[in-house]
């Protein structure tokens, strides 16, 4: 199960993910973010409370970096130590802006 809380305010948006990201709920963030990507310059996914994250996940966190890299800029903040782990391991660190 994952739980999207969406803050957008402008052309900013920060996207809280509270529970797992993987197969079943990756399409769930795909719509969520291509209903907000016409309106935005910057990107900002807290992973505070995101417990797991699979491949389907991190296909998705790649292509919102695409799409935002053409209109602005993507972070991530608060990635706990699981996620952080998944990251290094598939080399999405190098990748991705984690603050």
């Amino acid at each position: 199960m994952l739980n999207i809380t969406k803050k957008v305010e402008e052309k900013n948006a920060v996207l809280l993910l509270e529970g797992r990201l993987d197969t079943v709920t990756a399409p769930q963030l795909e719509e969520t973010l291509l209903a907000i990507y016409p309106q935005l310059s910057e990107l900002t996914f807290d992973l505070e409370k995101l417990e797991y994250i699979s491949s389907a996940g991190l296909r998705v966190l790649l292509s919102a970096q695409k799409v935002m890299t053409k209109q602005g800029a993507m972070k991530l903040v608060n990635v706990s130590e699981n996620v952080m782990e998944i990251f290094e391991v598939t080399g999405f660190s190098e990748i991705l802006t984690i603050e």
